[in-house]
């Protein structure tokens, strides 16, 4: 004779199940969802070094000329200008664009901003090499906002170029592969410009993603990031930094940054 189970014993049994599942989901090493990274376009310059490289104290004090910055993003919207200045921030870098699918909204007020009070400002694109090509993600760049004039007061655009934070670390390209990216981004941005473009990274990244590759060190000056109290070891091919983001909590705004020189350096930058 079958045995019929009573609608009790099924949801009883539904439950239980569900119970299960939700305790697997809650387990160390459950697997990510969709639902867990950050949606395109909302990357900023160094949003993984804390994560992979940790934080230590502030910088020392060394007494050796160097001018505050800052690097602003949509993160950030509308910035009070006004008040960086007078704390002493001199120079500013603005997120313009990413891939080839974002713009941020916020860049007037934050790169005609930053020059209305007396800055010196430049422009970042922060770099998805799994999604274009190096030289379409330059001209897309350059477009919208990442151009240089010599009116002395302009920056030549940065690339970021950081861990991927939607994916894979290195974008899924092998180091020589991650170099060409690299390179063809360089060389249409100078094509398009004038100018070379300063490349924003942190060391163990580009170890890891261009096999610490250095022959960009001759013409492109050096961003580095690490939020301790000295720089740090440096990529292969720069025997010094020309800027450093040493904190992601600073005053006013998060990101602060350190020029290797007097602010006569900052303005033979933006010369050329």
């Amino acid at each position: 004779m079958p045995v019929h189970r009573s609608g009790t014993t099924r949801f009883a049994a539904a439950g239980a199940l569900l119970t299960v599942l939700a305790l697997l989901l809650t387990l160390p090493g459950a697997a990510a969802t969709a639902a867990d990274k950050p949606p395109r376009g909302s990357a900023h310059m160094g949003m993984g070094v804390e994560a992979h490289d940790g934080r230590g104290a502030l910088p020392r004090d060394t007494r050796v000329a160097q001018t505050e910055g800052v690097d602003v993003s949509s993160h950030q919207g509308n910035v009070a200008w006004s008040s960086l200045w007078s704390s002493g921030v001199k120079w500013a870098y603005v997120k313009a664009t990413e891939g080839t699918y974002y713009k941020n909204p916020y860049f007037a007020q934050q790169y005609n901003g930053s020059y209305n009070v007396g800055m010196i400002r430049g422009a970042y694109h922060f770099a998805t090499p799994d999604t274009t090509s190096g030289a379409t993600q330059a001209d897309y760049f350059v477009n919208n906002g990442g151009g240089w004039s010599r009116d002395g007061r302009t920056l030549p655009g940065a690339l970021d170029i950081e861990w991927n934070p939607y994916g894979a670390t290195c974008y899924g390209k092998s180091q020589s592969a991650m170099v060409s990216w690299i390179r063809d981004f360089l060389n249409r941005y100078k094509a398009r410009t004038g100018r070379d473009a300063v490349i924003y990274t942190a060391t163990t990244w580009w170890t890891q993603c261009t096999g610490n590759y250095g022959g960009f060190g001759a013409s492109n000056p050096l961003w580095i990031a690490r939020y301790n109290t000295t720089p740090g070891t440096l990529p292969a091919g720069w025997a010094y930094y020309t800027m450093w983001q040493y904190t992601s909590s600073g005053p006013i705004v998060g990101d602060h940054n350190k020029f290797n020189g007097a602010l006569d350096r900052v303005v033979a930058l933006a010369n050329g």
